[in-house]
């Protein structure tokens, strides 16, 4: 990458780092990304509201590839000690989401000033630490028949610039579940008359260790515990109202499936043996990010090429990720990029994207492209 543009692509970060924005709220975000790329191309734009896709054609049509980038920041706060701090309290990108889309802008750069052979779609999506942003931004590639896709992700803990990945499930698939027991109040005094949910409660949280043990699952499974909020602070009230929040995760996305349908099943019993009501409902649904083989073998031939690490995860991070929407409409693959030995982990309040990564990034793209 030359210098000039690097250095453009630094100080957009920056910019980007200093407005951090939540899932769905990206405005200024994806404003701000836009002009970049209006200042340094001539690429098509196409706004979709929350998020955007820039392409590139060439002369003569060739099987369209496309890059995908997240823009979302998290609720975390962040101390004033880097030069570029967020400047909206309680908002960070503790995750590199800043730096993930800053790199694939200087990679749009590139290839509309070299140009390439093949159709090139680079997508900015927004909402991917909720799930919420891929379901919506992964039909562009049914709209404009992409035939493969791959995304970048940090990986901090790591040798810079090592590319991590794995044929299959690279990050678990996972959902929150909220369920809300309701019964009948009555005076403390007299619990037999009312209808307390925390014994039905209790023998759920109870049966998880046995519902995530199923023999026949391959597999990781989880199921944990995030919150159990059961009555009042009123001590002359039994409690008649009562909610528990899990978060569950499968390797497999049948086996995550099955867990969750066996929790709710057992739910609903505990329910009707305590003639409790119970409303279920999902929160931040994630599909597993499952690479394809063939994506898989077109990283390690690109890495050997050029001298670069390459890395045979032996299991899926447990984290989720929503490319995985991506990847169940065309093949390809997500990778997890090295960001520092040194650096601290992401969602924590001393992660600092690596600058620096910006250009390997990019180089990575270009050589995935000219394969």
């Amino acid at each position: 990458m030359r210098q000039e543009l690097l250095e453009a692509a630094m100080k957009l970060r920056h910019e980007l780092h200093r407005h951090p924005e939540l899932s769905g709220k990206e405005e200024e975000t994806k404003r701000r990304l836009i002009e970049f790329l209006q200042e340094h191309t001539g690429l098509q734009i196409v706004d979709k509201g929350l998020w955007f896709y820039a392409v590139y054609k060439p002369a003569y049509y060739r099987d369209a590839i496309g890059f995908r980038a997240d823009m979302d920041a998290i609720r975390v706060d962040e101390n004033d000690a880097l030069p570029y701090h967020s400047c909206n309290p309680g908002v960070a990108h503790k995750c590199g989401h800043d730096g993930h889309s800053a790199a694939l802008a200087a990679f749009a750069t590139e290839v509309f000033e070299q140009g390439c052979d093949r159709t090139v779609y680079f997508i900015f999506q927004h909402g991917e630490e909720n799930g919420s942003g891929a379901i919506e931004a992964c039909k562009v590639m049914e709209e404009e028949q992409i035939h493969e896709i791959y995304a970048v992700h940090n990986y901090p803990g790591r040798p810079l610039g090592a590319i991590n990945t794995r044929v299959g499930t690279v990050c678990c698939a996972s959902k929150g579940m909220e369920l809300v027991f309701t019964g009948k109040p009555s005076h403390a005094s007299e619990p037999e008359k009312g209808i307390n949910p925390s014994g039905a409660i209790s023998k759920l949280v109870l049966s998880i260790d046995n519902l995530v043990k199923n023999p026949d699952y391959r597999g990781l499974v989880l199921a944990t515990v995030v919150q159990i909020d059961v009555g009042e602070a009123a001590f002359g009230v039994s409690a008649h109202k009562g909610k528990l929040l899990l978060t569950v995760r499968g390797e497999y996305e049948a086996e995550f499936s099955h867990l969750s349908q066996a929790i709710e099943a057992e739910a609903v019993k505990l329910a009707e043996e305590a003639e409790l009501e119970l409303e279920i409902s999902d929160h931040d649904v994630f599909p597993d990010t499952s690479n394809a083989s063939e994506a898989v073998e077109k990283i390690r031939q690109v890495c050997g090429s050029n001298g670069w690490d390459f890395c045979q995860m032996e299991e899926p991070l447990r984290t989720s990720e929503d490319f995985g929407y991506f990847l169940k409409k065309a093949p390809g693959a997500l990778v997890w990029m090295g960001s520092g030995e040194e650096q601290a982990s992401l969602h924590s309040e001393g992660f600092d994207y690596p600058d620096e990564l910006m250009e390997k990034t990019a180089e990575f793209f270009w050589a995935l492209l000219k394969e």
